[in-house]
């Protein structure tokens, strides 16, 4: 299904859904998620059920020992103790995804940049375990990595100032913020993120998933009602249910979904006793990572104001990759960051170092400093983590004295839109905004998990496949991630292999043909040039 806010594209009910609400949007604002084709859903149920029976088929072959390979069984002396996992999930480790396993952990021994060498590895016991055969595979294109602005490089600005300050300062920190692991360096980098992103104050924080985890408990507890898109990542679900608050789950990016929980929230109160909530906090991403959607921000924000609620936008993945500044879903909106009561992001993605952030206004920060676990307990950030960090930030914001953050963050959004327009023509199925660098793919089948990765990397090109239980059962995909350091020969080699590889495994299940745009070339800016 298309989204587009639009309200004259309606003409097709099937293939098109206008949300009549433009008015809070300055561009257009389009997603696109295609329904499953009947008989592609059919077969993928099929193919589970198939190797479900082959699964336990296999299972009594290892019990009577007829089965080669022994090491799925239980060891003896380990059948008196309780099991680590729900049968299910033993079930499915033993016999569907051993049997992929060669698929993801994949080592690499280079720079993971637009393109990476990967050491080659094989397995004589069905995936169980491997081993190294020597070789190494060399320039392979890189559709896998984070690496939205190039940044993970290992020559250049940020690995120079990195390796200087390594040698000045060393490596660990052996110590919290609040002891003696308090440098200059760490004051600098949360002033240049509160800088950059337009606020009062920033924290930074050694670990991105701790970011969320350990700080959504100091914002939110008992009477306290919380608000989680059902496609939120781990970490804030994990610090949701930290909190002690009371959770409501509302549809992926639904805003009527989300205005009915805030409206009952408000009339009915608490449970009980109905008496009012102490704080309701909504829970959205910027970019959701194995969709490839953008938060309807504006929507949104407009929901919060209307109920007076506070809003917690986790930017991991659209800080630096979006926006005109690459300031993140904020900036690609043209929204003010005052709107946003408390912005989180990561390191880990555009600025390709380690840890997170949590920005907004001076007393919200002071009030982090001495009530979160993550900011009390943690070690430092690493200086050479936060070197990084600096200098690509400054780079990003333009205060390196060159235009070379500006024109990555343009290739980026040039490199996104091409890559998307390119699969569609060719008649595969992807999902999310037409302006997210994440681009999934989809799969469906489970024995086209495994071979859609294998068969890529045959013509050296390595990408992330995804399957359950990190998807739903019949929604297996690709997930590519677009770099401003990919050139257009590098997308354009890509692509000829997706497709070759496409016709192959017969991927291209798009029922709704897109042809070939030429309206566009493709160095045309993507965003419109503006002065600050």
């Amino acid at each position: 299904m298309v989204s587009v806010l639009n309200c004259k594209n309606n003409q097709k009910e099937s293939v098109y859904h206008a949300a009549c609400n433009g008015a809070l949007y300055s561009r257009p604002f389009i997603e696109s998620f295609e329904e499953t084709p009947m008989l592609v859903a059919v077969l993928t149920y099929m193919g589970y059920g198939i190797l479900t029976i082959f699964g336990y088929l296999r299972d009594f072959m290892r019990e009577w020992k007829i089965e080669k390979c022994h090491i799925a069984r239980e060891r003896e002396e380990q059948k008196d103790f309780v099991p680590l996992y729900q049968d299910f999930e033993n079930f499915y480790t033993r016999n569907l995804y051993m049997r992929i396993r060669d698929s993801w952990n994949r080592p690499i021994c280079s720079a993971p940049g637009a393109t990476f060498d990967l050491v080659e590895r094989s397995s004589n016991d069905y995936n169980w375990t491997f081993e190294y055969t020597g070789r190494v595979v060399k320039d392979v294109i890189n559709l896998g990595s984070y690496n939205y602005l190039g940044f993970a490089e290992n020559t250049g600005a940020c690995a120079t100032a990195a390796g200087e300050v390594t040698v000045k300062f060393g490596v660990g920190m052996a110590s919290t913020r609040q002891e003696m692991g308090n440098l200059d360096r760490h004051e600098e980098l949360e002033k240049l993120v509160a800088s950059f992103l337009g606020v009062e104050s920033a924290m930074a924080f050694g670990m991105g998933f701790a970011t969320n985890s350990m700080n959504i408990p100091a914002l939110a507890g008992k009477g306290c009602l919380i608000l989680s898109d059902e496609l939120n990542h781990a970490s804030l679900v994990l610090g949701a249910r930290l909190s002690t608050s009371t959770i409501r789950v509302f549809k992926h990016n639904n805003m009527q979904s989300l205005e009915k929980l805030l409206r009952d929230a408000i009339v009915h109160g608490q449970p009980r006793t109905h008496q009012p909530w102490k704080k309701i906090l909504i829970l959205v991403e910027g970019i959701y990572s194995m969709e490839g959607s953008i938060i309807r921000l504006p929507e949104v924000i407009a929901l919060k104001k209307k109920y007076k609620a506070y809003l917690y936008l986790d930017e991991a993945h659209s800080i630096g990759a979006l926006g005109p500044y690459g300031r993140g879903v904020v900036d690609y909106f043209g929204l003010d960051s005052k709107d946003v009561d408390v912005m989180m992001g990561t390191f880990t993605k555009s600025f390709c170092a380690a840890g997170g952030y949590i920005a907004g206004r001076k007393d919200l920060i002071d009030y982090l400093r001495t009530h979160s676990h993550s900011a009390i307990y943690a070690t430092s950030m690493s200086l050479p983590v936060v070197e990084q960090i600096i200098t690509s930030m400054k780079c990003i914001m333009g205060k390196d004295g060159t235009t070379i953050g500006r024109s990555r963050i343009q290739r980026l959004a040039e490199n996104t839109v091409y890559f998307r327009r390119r699969l569609r023509e060719m008649g595969f199925i992807i999902y999310g905004n037409n302006d997210s660098p994440v681009v999934p793919m989809m799969l469906y089948m489970p024995a086209k998990i495994g071979a859609f990765g294998r068969e890529m990397l045959k013509r050296n090109i390595g990408v992330v496949v995804v399957g359950f239980p990190a998807t739903p059962i019949i929604e297996s995909r690709a997930r590519f991630c677009i770099s401003a350091a990919h050139t257009k020969e590098m997308l354009d080699r890509a692509l000829d292999v997706i497709s070759e590889v496409g016709d192959l495994l017969q991927l291209k299940y798009s029922q709704h043909k897109v042809l070939p745009s030429l309206d566009r070339p493709f160095d045309e800016t993507t965003y419109e040039e503006n002065e600050e």
